[in-house]
């Protein structure tokens, strides 16, 4: 068994597919990495068949196919221009910005690495994977924010990719894919959709319970700690249904989530395992590094461009940082291909809000910072509205335009209220987590 699958690499690496693994492979395509493969581009073998060692020409090979394998590749040299500008301290705003521009491309190889480790992991290896990963770039965000107390920017950042995906990405999937076919009628699988609205539907419950349980309990009576445990309770919660979603995916109904389209071309690995491994923990690492990046200059450019932290955590983060998987997503819908871009948009909105934000809860936890689930009254009324008006505009399996400029229009109106939206520094989150901690450890 090791020999066959040691042969399998060995065949991989020297071009060669045994056509089995890749009908396998072709099982485990989620939503996400098809819409991200839209933007990917075969490189020209030729470029590196000229060199003379086979070990060489390989490397050469493989990194012509990370690097310029998408047509994201011009915003790579923003990368280590990023990392001089940090290195000679120029402006902070210039930082936060190029980081930015390199998360981009980023996150889209990530989903494409993934992709081909999936080829050797079998099917539901590859469909956890391609689960888990998916929004990567927001966790490893997130985790430097917790990790330096920053708990407003890590609420704010995991609420704007789900309020960018309901309403920004599926709104422009619906408009475009409503504008170029005016004379079809554009429909899609419900079943997938109401088992997305139902997960939606349960983390808004939970952010929400906090929240009412602040405002309900008398002065007198209300205790942070108690809020905090309900919080912990909740996410807890939340991570055992987001696993029995992944195992609902994965295993029992897989047939609601594969695409009717993916038999259309039998595409073949490019990189082998073990090289599409040591590039993920690679591109992992830059990320975590323009990460640290924007955590640590989010302020300044705030106070540079005159723009609520907010606002650049909650509309600009999750816009830029998606950029690639939303793309996709559009061009999804012009071809009338919803089920697809229902699939890109209501997945990543249910991963963020069932999956990543109890995960931060649970590692704060174990970090000593205290986050909770309270978005506040503002932050979470957002989030009920855009998951009701959704729920509303998937309910019939039609789709026409008109729906499309009702949730873009619902995101402009959130989007111009964040930046109207300015939260003085006394009563920001990360004030509130450095008392409370405080509290604690007094008591």
């Amino acid at each position: 068994m090791a020999d066959e699958y040691s042969q399998e690499v060995c065949n991989l690496e020297n071009g060669e597919v045994n056509k089995d693994s890749t009908k396998e492979i072709l099982t485990v395509k989620t939503p996400q990495t098809m819409s991200s493969s839209m933007l990917r581009k075969k490189s020209d073998p030729m470029l590196v068949s000229n060199v003379k060692f086979n070990m060489v020409r390989q490397f050469l090979a493989n990194l012509q196919e990370v690097f310029l394998g998408t047509k994201l590749a011009v915003l790579f040299p923003a990368i280590p221009l990023a990392v001089v500008a940090d290195f000679y301290k120029f402006g902070r705003p210039w930082i936060f910005a190029l980081s930015l521009l390199g998360l981009t491309p980023l996150a889209e190889r990530v989903s494409f690495l993934t992709e081909q480790i999936a080829y050797f992991t079998g099917p539901t290896v590859g469909g956890l994977l391609n689960a888990t990963c998916g929004n990567a770039t927001e966790l490893i965000i997130a985790m430097f924010a917790l990790y330096r107390n920053k708990i407003n920017v890590v609420k704010y950042s995991l609420l704007g990719s789900i309020l960018s995906n309901l309403l920004l990405v599926l709104g422009t999937s619906l408009l475009c894919g409503g504008l170029a076919n005016l004379k079809k009628e554009q429909r899609y699988d419900r079943k997938q959709a109401d088992v997305n609205s139902l997960l939606l539907l349960l983390g808004l419950l939970c952010h929400m319970l906090p929240l009412m349980f602040r405002y309900s309990a008398p002065p007198s009576t209300f205790s942070a700690d108690s809020t905090l445990q309900l919080s912990r309770a909740s996410s807890i919660m939340m991570l055992v249904a987001y696993i029995s979603y992944i195992v609902f995916q994965l295993k029992t109904h897989r047939q609601l989530f594969e695409s009717q389209e993916e038999d259309e071309e039998e595409e073949k690995a490019v990189i082998g395992f073990w090289s599409a491994f040591s590039w993920l923990v690679g591109m992992t690492a830059i990320i975590a590094v323009l990460s640290e990046y924007v955590v640590g200059t989010i302020e300044a450019a705030s106070d540079s461009w005159g723009i609520s932290i907010s606002f650049i955590s909650i509309i600009l983060l999750p816009i830029v940082g998606n950029a690639a998987e939303h793309a996709g997503s559009i061009i999804f819908a012009f071809k009338n291909k919803l089920d697809i871009s229902l699939g890109v948009a209501l997945g990543s909105a249910s991963q963020i809000s069932m999956f990543v934000v109890p995960l931060c809860v649970i590692i704060a936890w174990t970090m000593g910072v205290y986050m909770d689930l309270d978005f506040s009254l503002l932050e979470t009324g957002s989030l009920a509205f855009s998951i009701i008006i959704t729920a509303f505009t998937l309910q019939d399996g039609t789709s026409h335009y008109m729906k499309g400029v009702i949730l873009c229009l619902c995101y402009i109106a959130i989007a111009t209220c964040f930046f109207v939206h300015k939260i003085p520094q006394s009563e920001s989150t990360d004030d509130f987590g450095a008392k409370l901690s405080v509290g604690f450890m007094a008591a």
